[in-house]
């Protein structure tokens, strides 16, 4: 019986949305944006030159078709990639609205988002009285800091010390749906700060907001602080049975590799493996060689998106890429005879575009195990159809 492996490469966007213009990074639309065609064309012109030199070297993912889904989806020319592919590969356009982590995996794993997502204004205050009351409260402090659309890192640099001294909790937000809370592991405490998201949760989540998120931290005001990987998201379940619970109920075992048991709130999977990016591969690695035979192993490798797109880090993003490509060409050689490991993205996060937001694009499909064909557009949702097929499991009707 044949295995599916599933793995999202967050925010490696091709661009090309047709809807790109009624999404912003500030006043600017996304029409335009291209994660990946931009950071190849910076590294041809040497400037993409932090830590590497040269043009995107990408020789595995290339050969399953990234070059051409690139040009397929927005006309333009990754530069350094394009060679024949000896993969599938295709083009899969969205039609949630968002461009966030939920809308993205729900829709690559057969659900489209029935509803609008609940977005705070950005303004200061962001977030109504009511809410920060509420999060004051269970928090045990007489307020909260932050209370604003702020990068991650930079809000922990300008509240650390005082949500030390004072023990409020700093809540924040972005353009995506989400309700962030870093604090402390050491003087706010980990468990304590995961309780409070977990608690809030229902009340964000009644709003339809898509996610609340631990955001725990470390350090001082003399050392620096800086985020460690304790981060935990806690989403709203998915609103009927996706791709994992196809698979579960089926009789087969999932498998969850890195953030994907907190965007689906463990819906469909059996175990979790959690990490960064680099124990993630190895994890891939481990259940490449052990997985059972009909099982479902889903991955979101984060760090294109968090540590270098949000951050419009070229040289980093192009950095993971080269890493990532060097890896899974090592696990696409140990796959077994009826093995199918699929390659896609969530949304897009172009680091040369304004703004720190993800981009509204248009995600490569490529796939390895499956022959050499051209699948052209399809939808988010036919990749869970097409893993599900490969599998043997009923897809139930739309």
């Amino acid at each position: 019986m044949a295995r599916a492996f599933l793995v999202v490469m967050d925010s490696v966007g091709i661009g090309g949305a047709p809807d790109a213009a009624l999404y912003h990074n500030g006043a600017v639309p996304d029409e335009g944006a291209n994660t990946l065609a931009h950071i190849a064309r910076a590294c041809a012109q040497g400037g993409a030159a932090e830590g590497r030199l040269g043009p995107l070297r990408m020789p595995n993912l290339d050969a399953l078709g990234l070059g051409r889904a690139v040009q397929l989806a927005s006309g333009q020319i990754a530069l350094g990639l394009g060679q024949e592919p000896t993969g599938t590969w295709g083009v899969a356009t969205e039609i949630s609205k968002g461009k966030d982590t939920p809308s993205g995996h729900w829709e690559l794993a057969g659900v489209p988002v029935p509803w609008d997502w609940h977005y705070f204004p950005n303004e200061d205050p962001a977030f109504p009285a009511d809410l920060v009351e509420k999060t004051a409260a269970l928090a045990g402090t007489d307020g909260i800091l932050g209370n604003c659309h702020a990068s991650g890192t930079a809000i922990i640099e300008a509240c650390g010390a005082e949500h030390i001294e004072t023990g409020r909790p700093i809540c924040y937000t972005s353009a995506d749906s989400v309700f962030q809370i870093a604090a402390h592991e050491e003087a706010f405490g980990l468990e304590k700060l995961l309780t409070l998201c977990e608690e809030l949760a229902p009340t964000l989540h009644e709003m339809r907001v898509g996610r609340v998120i631990a955001r725990p931290f470390i350090g001082g005001p003399k050392s620096g602080f800086r985020r460690t990987a304790n981060r935990r998201d806690f989403a709203i379940a998915p609103p009927k049975p996706v791709l994992t619970n196809w698979v579960q109920d089926a009789g087969h075992k999932v498998y969850g590799v890195g953030k994907i048991g907190d965007i689906f709130s463990m819906q469909g999977i059996d175990r979790v493996r959690k990490g960064p990016d680099k124990a993630l591969m190895q994890h891939l690695a481990v259940l490449v060689a052990t997985a059972e035979e009909g099982s479902l192993t889903f991955a979101n490798f984060v760090e294109f998106d968090s540590l270098y797109g949000h951050r419009r880090d070229v040289s980093g993003y192009a950095r993971a890429l080269e890493w990532f490509d060097a890896e899974i060409g090592k696990l696409i050689g140990q796959l077994r005879d009826g093995d199918i490991m699929v390659f896609t993205a969530d949304h897009g996060n172009d680091p040369t575009w304004v703004g720190t937001d993800h981009t509204r694009e248009r995600v490569p499909v490529l796939i390895a195990g499956m022959g050499t064909e051209a699948l052209g557009h399809i939808g988010f949702s036919d990749v869970a159809t097409l893993v599900a097929r490969h599998l043997r499991v009923p897809v139930p009707a739309a």
